[in-house]
């Protein structure tokens, strides 16, 4: 599985960083998402799902 987020549809509510730190953190300057490990572990891909489906915005997209 990958991830990545839609930059220009991410509104920076940080729950994908509050549900998954190990996959995203934050930018300083606007607080939007930024991938960590675009390949996910497979002991990740729980909480990569969880960070997609609690995106208020969709800008989380997975690659299965």
């Amino acid at each position: 599985m990958r991830v990545r987020v839609e930059e220009d549809v991410c509104q920076g509510h940080t729950l994908c960083a509050m549900n998954a730190p190990e996959l995203f953190d934050l930018r300083e300057d606007d607080g939007h998402a930024v991938v960590l490990l675009v390949d996910v572990p497979a002991e990740l891909e729980a909480k990569a799902r969880l960070a997609h489906r609690g995106c208020p915005e969709h800008a989380v997209v997975l690659e299965e």
